[in-house]
């Protein structure tokens, strides 16, 4: 039985957050079915005081409201033609959030396969715009919360794995905020983006 992470799991800043959501299942059900995978990379997004953070200097907008919300919240986003998909962490009005870089393909694989066609299985879900596609995680998910269907967090790998830090990916315009070791990832996975 997979065990779903609760509330308690998410009240934490992002930087503890990113760290904590590496070897954890993410799960998406659809009406064609169900896609899973084990997150192997995250970036932490500090909020206010970030400048790479959308929330920076503690902007609301309609986009952002979300990160001043519950932690645990589903934070999407469209980047060009992608949709970028986000946990909401910290205590509610503290606007930090984790984005998701990167899963390693569990269950749904010919879903996975129809919605990344002609590519590699390592490039189904290599990247941040990518996972959300071979997922279906879409921004109607907007708003709703991990611990609730049908896009959730569960407790995965069990076993030990090492962790690398390293700057944050596509952020350059950012000032000192682009050097900060912010970026989380499983040390040797195949999956990692770029």
């Amino acid at each position: 039985m997979m065990q779903l992470l609760d509330q308690t799991f998410y009240e934490k800043n992002a930087l503890l957050l990113a760290e904590s959501l590496l070897g954890k299942l993410l799960v998406k059900d659809t009406p064609e079915g169900r896609a899973s995978g084990i997150i192997v990379e995250t970036e932490a997004y500090m909020g206010a005081d970030d400048r790479a953070a959308h929330s920076y200097g503690n902007r609301r907008t309609r986009r952002t409201e979300i990160m001043f919300g519950k932690a645990g919240s589903v934070y999407t986003y469209q980047m060009h033609t992608h949709t970028l998909v986000n946990v909401v962490a910290a205590e509610v009005d503290t606007p930090q959030a984790v984005l998701i870089r990167a899963v390693e393909p569990v269950e749904g694989l010919d879903l996975m396969e129809k919605r990344r066609p002609g590519r590699k299985q390592v490039e189904w879900t290599n990247g941040p715009g990518k996972l959300t596609k071979a997922l279906g995680i879409a921004m109607s998910d907007y708003g709703s919360h991990y611990t609730v269907p049908p896009l959730q967090i569960f407790e995965g790998w069990s076993h030990d794995f090492e962790i690398v830090t390293g700057p944050r990916i596509g952020i350059d315009n950012t000032g000192e905020a682009k050097h900060y070791p912010w970026r989380f990832f499983v040390k040797g996975n195949r999956y990692i983006s770029r």
